[in-house]
């Protein structure tokens, strides 16, 4: 497979740079994963397209104020992506400057100094002036995507969280959640839909593109995600009663994957590890997924983090 067999035109105006005012206000196109039909929808329809005794799977990682500025000694501007707090006062990040990085530096920043220890792989070990989580919240700022060309403010600390989020760990949103909000979850309650959560902390490596023109040669980021027995059991029982588990994005349907694979397709409890790139499809699922996203270009949907929703049935073969 190509990187090339991937690829969409999407014009840069369609992606959504703010949220909207109203988390479910967003369109929502569906399609039908048996038929390949679309439908254009909306977000606050959603209670209609699931029936009493769905489950809902939700990703509850909190976003972390994730990205630093700093600079060197020399004047050189730094750009510190948190990608994992570690142990005290030390942390994995990523490192960008426009001179190469090495072990020793010193960047200065509105919190204190950060000091380079030591290269791993693709990631940099540093050491902060205090323990990582609570220093980048003190002192970051919401790491928002590349792809949203302007400086954060104070709406993105609370609209780039989901209502679900409780567990800090992630430099990205699970941004499928992000459309839910309580008018939403009450219609879903009221309808008899249940909502169970697991948790998958995105990390910095969702934001490298692919490098490889052969999807197979590349190396796919690490990433942590824990499944509660609780959460396996709200899966067993929706299943056993014959009603659908829905997985609110990919990062959930990612983390499901994953505590199936070692039980042999049976949820396993506990913490797993993901390796997955965000789009390779093969086979009629990446021509009808194609499909949809032209669809939406030609719909003027809004793309991406702060853009419209999309649901996926199962449908009929």
């Amino acid at each position: 497979m190509r990187r090339k067999d991937f690829s969409y035109e999407l014009p840069e105006e369609l992606i959504a740079q703010a949220p909207l005012p109203e988390r479910s206000a967003s369109r929502m196109l569906v399609l039908d994963g048996g038929s390949g039909a679309l439908t254009d929808s909306a977000v606050r329809e959603l209670p209609r397209f699931l029936e009493p005794g769905d489950l809902l799977v939700f990703n509850d990682t909190r976003v972390v104020a994730a990205r630093l500025a700093g600079v060197k000694a020399s004047g050189g501007r730094v750009e510190i992506l948190l990608e994992r707090a570690l142990a005290g006062p030390e942390a994995l990040a990523q490192l960008s400057a426009s001179k190469p990085i090495r072990a020793g530096l010193e960047v200065r920043t509105a919190g204190g100094t950060v000091r380079v220890l030591a290269r791993e792989g693709e990631l940099w070990r540093i050491a902060l002036p205090a323990p990582a989580l609570e220093f980048f919240e003190r002192f970051g700022a919401v790491p928002l995507p590349p792809y949203i060309r302007r400086v954060p403010d104070a709406l993105d600390r609370e609209r780039y969280q989901s209502l679900f989020a409780r567990e800090p760990g992630a430099v990205a949103a699970p941004t499928a959640s992000l459309h839910f909000d309580e008018p939403l979850l009450e219609a879903l309650r009221e309808r008899g839909v249940h909502c169970a959560c697991i948790t998958l902390h995105v990390g910095a490596g969702t934001f490298q593109p692919l490098r490889t023109d052969d999807i197979a040669s590349h190396t796919m980021h690490a990433e942590r995600a824990s499944v509660s027995a609780a959460t396996v059991d709200a899966i067993a029982r929706t299943r056993a009663a014959g009603g659908r588990v829905v997985a609110v994005g990919t990062t959930v349907m990612r983390a499901l994957e994953s505590a199936a694979l070692p039980a042999g397709g049976e949820l396993a409890p506990g913490k797993h590890r993901t390796e997955s790139a965000l789009a390779p499809w093969t086979g009629d699922t990446r021509h009808r997924t194609l499909a949809a996203y032209e669809h939406a270009v030609r719909g003027r949907y809004r793309f991406f983090s702060y853009g419209d929703a999309m649901l996926i049935t199962r449908g009929s073969a």
